[in-house]
C-alpha cells in the first residue's frame, strides 16, 4: 500500500477552506497504482461468492468496474436522480446542508446476488449508508462496503450498519 500511498494527491482547501481532499486520480493514472488496487480489491473478495458490485457515482464507478472485473461479476451503477435510463429506486440522505438521492435500477439486484458496494473515500458514511438502504430493500443473499481510501477521523463507520462487513484498503 506505500505505492498507492505515494500517489495519492493531497489538495488543500477543496471543495472548501479548511479541508484536505485525498485525490485519487493521480492513482487511477498510473498503470502499477490501477493494478495493484484491482488486485488488491479482488484479493478481498475473490472467495465470497460476488455476483454485482455496485460502484457508487462516480469515482466509485472506477474501484467498482475494475473489481467487477476481476471477479467476473456484473457491474452496477448507483447514480444521481435521473442519470439511470429505466425504471429506478431511490434513496433519500442526509447531507451536511441538505438531502441528496441515490438511485439504481430497479432490477439491478436480486435474492441470489451477493454485492459488494464500492466507492473510492469513506469520509462521513452518508452515500453509502443510503446506497446500503437501497440495495438492501431489493434482499440480496449478501452486501459487503468497501473503499479504497477510509477517513477515520470523520468517523464514517458509525454511519454504517453496524452488522455490515466494512474493508478499506488504505486508513488514514
Amino acid at each position: 500500500m506505500d505505492y498507492i500511498k505515494s500517489r495519492i494527491r493531497d489538495v488543500n482547501d477543496f471543495p472548501s477552506p479548511g479541508i484536505v481532499f485525498k485525490d485519487l486520480t493521480t492513482v487511477f493514472k498510473d498503470p502499477r497504482a490501477l493494478h495493484i488496487i484491482g488486485w488488491d480489491l479482488s484479493q478481498l473478495y475473490r472467495d465470497k461468492g460476488v455476483t454485482k458490485v455496485v460502484g457508487i457515482e462516480s469515482r466509485g464507478f472506477i474501484g467498482g468496474s475494475i473489481l467487477a472485473f476481476e471477479l467476473g461479476a456484473g457491474f452496477v451503477p448507483a447514480r444521481k436522480p435521473g442519470k439511470l435510463p429505466a425504471d429506478t429506486i431511490r434513496q433519500e440522505y442526509a447531507k451536511e446542508y441538505g438531502t441528496d438521492v441515490i438511485e439504481i435500477h430497479r432490477d439491478a439486484i436480486g435474492p441470489d446476488d451477493i454485492v459488494v458496494l464500492h466507492d473510492d473515500v469513506l469520509a462521513t458514511g452518508g452515500t453509502m449508508a443510503a446506497a446500503y438502504k437501497l440495495v438492501k430493500s431489493l434482499n440480496p443473499k449478501k452486501i459487503y462496503i468497501n473503499f479504497i481510501i477510509e477517513l477515520s477521523a470523520l468517523n464514517g463507520r458509525a454511519a454504517l450498519p453496524a452488522d455490515a462487513e466494512v474493508t478499506s484498503l488504505i486508513v488514514y
